[in-house]
């Protein structure tokens, strides 16, 4: 559980530098962005999996695909579900409607306990009970204080779900489903670089584009890849829970670049940065708990050591 807590937590910080880090792709346009992305994600990602041992995930899934090719319905689903929330991710910032697509972040992993709940029998503990009824309180707030529910919050709060969802399901939770997640895109990928505009042409007059493009694979296969594997390490719950973390590193990254938190949306941030809270004290604890459990076992093994020799 601990390597799936670290793991999310990286994938939040990896996600909240990307947020602000598009601003150095212009002239690129947002479609241009989600392609040079997935173009460039995937080196880094192939790179790890052969330094982690992983690539032979890649195969299983392959052979899987060669005795089932039904399952290659599943693959094409999943590439879409996953690189869909890619591009609104990058595509939202620059035309205009980050506020809806943060507002799904904020719902998603109220969606992701739910479905922990009901799906997986997950029990949540009196600390995860009140953290889930301070988001609540801050998620109706927000839901209240904007007024809709527009398409891109629907969007990423129950596309995500059900992509993690199945993905247990068919048994493609690690990184090798990702990888080909990301395969199965490379045609519509290439596509987007070239369609309105060569972006290779605007890479060759910004050269220093080509630096900021290896920048964005780095990040994207850091936080996604890392973002992948909690999601099998950790219980649903847990990782719907966690997952609110990278809104508020959001919000963050929004007042480091000048922005301000009105006074109407206070009731939003404090209730659900409250909420991330006490997760955190919950991990100290049962990080604390278990050190003492450990040394207890050891002594009790020390004194049983001792009466058998005597």
């Amino acid at each position: 559980m601990y390597k799936g807590v670290a793991l999310s937590i990286l994938a939040s910080v990896s996600f909240g530098i990307l947020y602000f880090y598009t601003q150095f792709l212009s002239p690129l346009d947002s479609e241009q962005v989600f392609a040079w992305r997935i173009l460039a994600t995937l080196p880094f990602l192939i790179a790890f999996m052969h330094w982690a041992k992983d690539l032979k995930l890649v195969a299983e899934i392959f052979n899987r695909v060669r005795q089932q090719p039904i399952l290659l319905i599943w693959l094409l689903c999943s590439s879409m579900l996953c690189t869909s929330q890619l591009w609104l991710f990058m595509w939202a910032p620059i035309h205009g409607r980050g506020l809806e697509v943060s507002l799904g972040y904020f719902l998603l992993p109220l969606v992701m306990v739910l479905m922990g709940c009901v799906l997986y029998k997950e029990k949540l503990s009196t600390w995860q009970m009140a953290a889930v009824t301070l988001a609540c309180v801050g998620v109706g707030h927000e839901f209240w204080r904007v007024g809709s529910l527009a398409w891109e919050t629907a969007y990423v709060a129950v596309a995500y779900p059900i992509y993690f969802f199945l993905r247990r399901t068919f048994k493609t939770d690690h990184l090798g489903g990702f990888c080909w997640d990301l395969c199965l895109i490379l045609p519509v990928a290439l596509y987007l670089t070239l369609r309105s505009g060569n972006s290779f042409a605007v890479i060759a007059q910004f050269p220093q584009l080509i630096v900021v493009v290896l920048g964005l694979g780095l990040l994207s296969a850091l936080g996604l890849g890392s973002y992948m594997l909690a999601s099998r390490y950790l219980p649903f719950v847990i990782f719907g829970l966690l997952s609110y973390l990278e809104p508020v590193l959001l919000a963050f990254a929004s007042l480091a670049l000048g922005e301000r938190i009105q006074a109407e949306e206070w009731l939003t941030y404090i209730p659900i940065w409250l909420a991330v809270g006490l997760l955190v004290m919950e991990g100290a604890l049962y990080l604390r708990l278990q050190r003492r459990n450990k040394a207890e076992l050891a002594r009790n093994l020390d004194h049983y050591q001792q009466r058998l020799n005597d």
